[in-house]
């Protein structure tokens, strides 16, 4: 039997359990601990696993789905691991950290609050960058002239304009286009300001994503449901601030620790349902490459790309047809 340790943190109800690697263990079939551990029923409960390792120019993370499949980066993840270091190395004031992820190297600097479980963190989350629709996307019967945005933040996201967030079906619609993270957007009263929902790829329907409030925020801006380049992104779980600068953003929101835990396991047995794993562990590779344009660019032909949003995207196009007021489908 080996023991262990992690901790639990959660970023606006998006939450995650982060094991600092540098303990003394074997070697492990990570992609099924995530799903055993992840799992709300049978253990912890987590959308995702988080894995810290120091190395010789500061930490790398990566990131296991509640599925077990591997996922390039997370904006509420990465504040959780950086608080799982931060409190590991008993630092107390503003501390900025180098992680290295998948999508390439993120910047993070943390902040006490008054309370000593939370943090605020900001994080530099890159550039946005423009992608092909995801495979199936026709399946979710989108009009052509609904604004949509498919972007990448290092990781994949289709972002909808709709009139309200609770009138959709994220849930299904989310299982039609597994190889995304689907957000869907509103405008509010507040002219910087947005609400979003949002289906994660691996985990489903999540309290708050940060990546894809990046996304969101950034096509909003573009559509007009919002303005200036300081957006309250307003989720199920909490508000997050995203600003945008030209084609970049940056992410802060606060960062809440849940508990020190130590997991005793059988790892000879968990590494017999490795193999079954393997290609789920490597899903994250099969989503659409961006063409190297910006999300302002033309398409191939040199014309606008009118099938993913209206010549004036600035609202969601009325409800005027039955199936626009199906919780099926925003479109």
């Amino acid at each position: 039997m080996t023991t262990v340790r992690l901790t639990k943190h959660h970023g606006l109800g998006n939450d995650f359990l982060v094991v600092c690697t540098d303990q003394r263990l074997p070697r492990i079939a990570w992609p099924v601990l995530a799903r055993a551990w992840c799992d709300r029923r049978r253990g912890i409960g987590a959308d995702g696993l988080l894995l810290a390792t120091p190395g010789d120019h500061g930490w790398t993370m990566a990131l296991y789905n509640a599925d077990g499949s591997r996922a390039e980066m997370s904006g509420n993840g990465i504040r959780c691991l950086v608080q799982a270091v931060w409190m590991r190395e008993g630092a107390r004031g503003e501390t900025a950290y180098t992680i290295a992820t998948d999508a390439g190297p993120r910047s993070v600097t943390i902040t006490p609050t008054g309370d000593a479980r939370v943090a605020l963190a900001t994080v530099d989350m890159g550039e946005v960058t423009e992608l092909d629709p995801p495979d199936g996307w026709e399946r979710l019967g989108c009009d052509p002239g609904r604004p949509v945005a498919h972007l990448s933040l290092g990781n994949p996201h289709s972002v909808v304009a709709v009139d309200d967030v609770a009138g959709v079906d994220l849930a299904a619609l989310g299982e039609l286009v597994p190889s995304v993270n689907l957000e869907i957007v509103a405008a509010t009263a507040d002219p910087a300001a947005v609400r979003m929902r949002v289906h994660e790829r691996g985990a489903g329907v999540t309290e708050a994503c940060g990546t894809g409030a990046c996304a969101a925020a950034y096509a909003a801006v573009r559509w007009g449901l919002a303005g200036g380049d300081r957006i309250e992104v307003q989720m199920d779980g909490g508000t997050a601030i995203v600003r945008i600068d030209g084609t970049r953003a940056e992410l802060t929101g606060p960062t809440t620790f849940v508990a020190a835990i130590e997991m005793v396991e059988d790892i000879t047995e968990r590494k017999q349902a490795a193999e079954a794993l393997r290609i789920s562990e490597q899903r994250y590779r099969s989503w659409p490459i961006s063409r190297g344009r910006s999300p302002n660019s033309s398409s191939p032909g040199g014309s606008p790309r009118r099938s993913c949003w209206s010549a004036s995207p600035s609202r969601p196009r009325p409800k005027t047809t039955p199936s626009a007021a199906s919780t099926s489908s925003p479109c």
